[in-house]
């Protein structure tokens, strides 16, 4: 394990302690858990923004249409099986 000293304003610090405690958790692990879930949402970004740089428009729009047809057809179907 490593050790970073971070400086936050007092208010934050209350904060971060007053939850942590609520969950039952130290402040390290609540903090390394906040550290971990925002690189998760940062990477994914980014892991999405290259997945569609690399895509091609017209496949994007060619699967949604077939996703909303089958979604669609599946709605009628419900509706048809609720009224008859």
């Amino acid at each position: 394990m490593s050790e970073l000293i971070v400086k936050i304003p007092d208010s934050l610090k209350h904060s971060i302690e007053e939850l942590a405690e609520k969950e039952g958790y130290s402040v390290s692990q609540f903090l390394a858990s906040a550290a971990a879930e925002k690189l998760a949402v940062l990477m994914t970004i980014d892991y999405l923004k290259r997945e569609a740089a690399s895509g091609r428009r017209e496949d994007f729009e060619h699967y949604l249409k077939k996703f909303l047809t089958s979604h669609r057809r599946k709605r009628i179907s419900l509706i048809k099986s609720a009224i008859f």
